[in-house]
């Protein structure tokens, strides 16, 4: 028994050394070691992706990022008098005293957050108050470099309830992405390490690199805030594409935001980006495509001719030209070149109105484009579904459907690339740190239209801008260009006919015979001008002389 008790007293006093050598003279290993054997790091948690948008010379220009900073918090619970308090801070505070003291009164609360974004210049000052109640604590923050320039495209991160995600934009559309929690097209959430015995998650660090070129962008918004002035437009918007691909190079409407102070937008419906999120009826600029759907099914020419009275009769509706006078005996050419709405009626009855229905499907009108930005929304084309003849009528020239501004000029690109249907899209590739990028390869679609019915339009449309846009004046010399005005009727919001209010639209592509830019503008209920003609020909112009010159296109003529 001594012998038993001796041998149990032994091994307890090596078992309560060893114990005291792990917990107490070798606490600092262990814990270490542990920590690294059984959870990750905060090391492995990354920043939000960065956005860029690409430079027609290769390079990459911020658009959106982190920024580093620092926030100035109080522990309540330390707060001995908050009126000395905040007069101790006051100079560094930006929220009213009785705010101020209501968070410092939260006595069992630890952490109130009370200045954001204080640099290294704050932060020493802070120190040298030497505030116990006072704390400084880092902090990043989502930063747009280029402020509202292409808001609509990049959105903004903000709350999204009890929690910071991207809102709108590409910020919304991309969000696993650029939060790192999974990797293009592998659905892996991060990269697993195996460490010690466990393992655990490190987020992928990506970047989206748009295909908004800055310098186009910056063009096409200068435009924007021209028209904006002048016109005082409800909304506005412009987009710049290659047609040849469906590449996006500019996007812009107005009214826009600040993503960086996006709290401080007047509503929510600025942050909508009306070229896709919303549809409207275009009027005019639908007649190429009511002509070319005739041609390519045989029907007309552009030397084919009827007799124009200034109004049609249907069903008891009566469809006018814009000015409600006949011209006698014209010809398709002379329907384009002064927008004649008798002559989108004649070549749609040459076809009918479910061929003409076929066609604008073809085109992609009903569809969702599917760019990589959130909220786009389908095409309104059901009065041709089971439509009346008035119905089919008011569609060749653009009234009674509806297709959002991004659709329209997909269909649009048709002419200007021999036929083919594009899909457009705005990411040019996605870099994963450590991994190989995500390119975007284009998708084309063959055979919407004969490439003679295309090259027969664009031949028009360049007769149109050489002839007919106001009386020649914008000719280009060097370049051909094909081009469309539209100005349509906005429809009641009460329901039952139209409003006294007008959409403007313009859409057009040059170099005309190998279009490198097609592009569309357009403005809501522009005010002091009715046709859009003498509202978008000269800001179409020039943006089309900015990419020719700054693209270096060679001249055709």
């Amino acid at each position: 028994m001594v012998l038993v008790a001796g041998g149990l007293t032994l091994a307890g006093a090596v078992i309560v050394g060893r114990l005291f050598f792990i917990q107490v003279v070798s606490h600092s290993y262990y814990t270490a070691l542990a920590g690294r054997q059984h959870a990750a790091s905060a090391d492995t948690d990354v920043r939000r992706g960065r956005i860029y948008f690409s430079s027609a010379d290769g390079t990459h220009l911020p658009a959106a990022g982190t920024k580093s900073g620092y926030l100035l918090y109080i522990d309540p619970r330390k707060v001995a008098d908050a009126e000395t308090l905040y007069e101790s801070l006051e100079s560094f505070l930006e929220m009213p005293r009785d705010e101020f003291l209501s968070k410092a009164a939260k006595s069992s609360d630890p952490f109130e957050a009370i200045r954001h974004r204080l640099d290294e210049a704050d932060v020493e000052q802070v120190k040298l108050l030497g505030e116990a109640a006072a704390g400084i604590a880092p902090e990043e923050w989502r930063w747009y470099p280029l402020g509202a320039l292409a808001s609509h495209v990049l959105g903004f991160v903000g709350f999204d309830s009890d929690r910071i995600t991207g809102r709108y934009g590409i910020e919304r559309s991309q969000e696993s992405i650029l939060a790192g929690a999974t990797a293009p097209d592998s659905g892996l959430s991060g990269v697993f390490f195996d460490w010690g015995r466990t393992l655990f998650r490190a987020p992928l660090q990506s970047d989206v690199i748009l295909t908004i070129e800055p310098e186009a962008q910056f063009a096409i918004e200068k435009e924007l805030d021209t028209l904006a002035e002048k016109w005082k437009p409800e909304r506005a918007g412009i987009i710049v594409m290659d047609p040849q691909t469906g590449k996006i190079l500019a996007m812009s409407a107005r009214p826009n935001f600040d993503p960086n102070a996006y709290n401080e937008a007047p509503t929510l419906d600025v942050f909508a980006n009306p070229l896709i999120e919303s549809v409207y009826e275009l009027g005019s600029v639908f007649k190429p495509l009511t002509l070319s759907a005739a041609m390519d099914l045989g029907k007309i020419t552009p030397q084919t001719t009827y007799h124009d009275y200034g109004y049609v009769e249907i069903g008891g509706e009566r469809i006018e030209n814009f000015d409600g006078k006949g011209r006698g005996i014209v010809s398709m050419q002379q329907v384009l070149s002064e927008s004649l709405n008798t002559g989108a009626v004649f070549a749609e009855r040459t076809i009918g109105g479910l061929k003409l229905r076929d066609y604008f499907e073809a085109l992609g009108l009903a569809d969702r484009t599917d760019i990589e930005l959130p909220g786009e929304v389908l095409g309104k084309l059901s009065n041709l579904d089971v439509g009346s003849e008035f119905d089919y009528a008011a569609a060749a020239f653009g009234q009674g459907i509806a297709v959002t501004p991004l659709a329209f000029l997909r269909a649009v690109s048709a002419l200007a690339n021999g036929g083919a249907l594009v899909s457009p899209y705005i990411i040019d590739r996605v870099a994963v740190e450590g991994g190989p990028d995500r390119v975007t390869e284009p998708h084309i679609q063959k055979n919407v239209l004969k490439p003679s019915t295309a090259e027969t339009m664009t031949r028009m449309l360049v007769r149109v801008v050489d002839e007919a846009l106001l009386d020649g004046a914008l000719k280009n010399e060097h370049y051909s260009i094909a081009a469309k005005t539209g100005t349509a009727q906005i429809a009641s919001p009460s329901g039952g006919g139209y409003s006294d209010d007008y959409l403007h639209a313009f859409v057009g592509y040059g170099p005309a015979y190998d279009a490198k830019f097609a592009v569309f503008l357009f403005m809501a209920k522009p005010t002091g001008e009715r046709y859009a003609a003498r509202t978008l020909s000269r800001p179409f112009m020039n943006i089309m002389d900015f990419l020719l010159s700054y693209y270096r296109v060679p001249p055709d003529r």
